[in-house]
């Protein structure tokens, strides 16, 4: 082995839901919206004779219309290319004390990779055995905190007390709520951040707003962190967001009401699809995002991944403790999860 590859940064990479090839499947596996985006957004798609140009590296039209919408200043939004890269530009800008940050054990699993891939020490205290925060672990001396609200890949949502209650311990701490799924339930944190100055609030266009091809995201937060993000980017990529994405989020964040309708629609076909379950001896965690976390009584998940996998139809399994016996089951159409449904049936019975 040549001398150089002892210098090559070697790092366990994070590990995306499957995307098949075929498009004849029922595709459950990665949270994805199942409606298409706002009609304004597929009125500016052909929008593309400005791709000669560098695109705009304020995002300032996007910012705009974000900082409109969520009733803060422009001085306080972030945009990037999904919540993953407004993730990652954080735990770059925030997270470099020798102190560990903290995360839950069981979460999002991009958040170890960065810590890793960043050199950033960091802990996982445990979630408690119905899978909640315990918000008390997250008092101690730290170098910074994350977490997702609602979880993932549990979709639990914390009350924004308890939210509140880790911010305002943690004053001395950058804290981040992960929001990608806020608007399938639960109260957002938006309503702390001028409270709180080490609060940083990150949510995606990838899940609510049909748009997670595009990659879609943003922080809000107070001004100085916000400024801070922006040094750190324009020292890495000024121009991390392309023309047709600022021009067709900007358009997405103007349709107010298409928004609310389809997020309507999914949180509606997840509550029909927990209950269409529950006789086949399936219980689910109490889910507030565009999925749900689902265990049986009897047959392990993996097998029920795989037999499903077999007939078409993808779904997410985690072969990791406590978790390995779950599986995480995106929301789609009412006839998609009436499919699934269909298939469970079958396969219990004739197992």
């Amino acid at each position: 082995m040549a001398a150089w590859s002892d210098n090559i940064r070697k790092v366990e990479p994070y590990v995306p839901g499957e995307q098949p090839k075929d498009t004849d499947v029922i595709k459950l596996n990665t949270n994805e919206n199942p409606y298409g985006p706002s009609q304004r957004v597929k009125n500016v798609m052909m929008d593309i004779d400005t791709l000669r140009l560098y695109p705009d590296p304020t995002a300032s039209a996007l910012v705009d219309v974000l900082a409109e919408y969520h009733g803060v200043d422009p001085s306080q939004v972030f945009v990037g290319v999904g919540s993953d890269d407004v993730l990652a530009m954080s735990f770059l800008t925030f997270f470099n004390s020798d102190k560990p940050i903290l995360f839950p054990d069981i979460t999002y699993s991009f958040y170890d990779v960065w810590a890793e891939l960043f050199s950033i020490p960091y802990e996982r205290p445990a979630l408690d055995e119905n899978f909640r925060l315990v918000k008390e672990n997250y008092y101690r001396e730290n170098g910074g905190i994350v977490f997702p609200n609602p979880n993932a890949p549990t979709g639990i949502y914390e009350d924004i007390k308890n939210v509140e209650d880790i911010v305002s311990h943690n004053k001395d701490s950058i804290v981040i709520v992960d929001e990608a799924y806020i608007d399938f339930g639960g109260e957002s944190a938006l309503g702390l951040i001028d409270k709180y100055d080490n609060l940083v609030v990150v949510r995606t266009f990838s899940k609510s707003r049909s748009m997670a091809g595009l990659r879609i995201g943003y922080a809000i937060s107070d001004p100085v962190l916000i400024k801070a993000l922006n040094d750190v980017k324009y020292s890495y990529n000024s121009y991390t967001m392309n023309r047709p994405s600022l021009i067709m989020g900007t358009e997405s964040v103007k349709d107010d009401e298409y928004f609310k309708e389809t997020v309507s629609k999914v949180v509606a076909t997840r509550e029909r699809f927990v209950e269409a379950i529950k006789p086949l001896d399936f219980t689910c965690l109490p889910s507030s995002a565009n999925f749900v976390f689902a265990t049986h009584k009897d047959i392990p998940a993996k097998e029920i991944f795989q037999a499903a996998k077999d007939a078409h139809i993808y779904v997410r399994y985690f072969d990791k403790p406590r978790i390995d016996n779950y599986l995480r089951i995106s929301i789609g159409t009412d006839e998609e999860m009436d499919k699934f449904t269909e298939f469970l049936t079958n396969y219990i019975q004739e197992r």
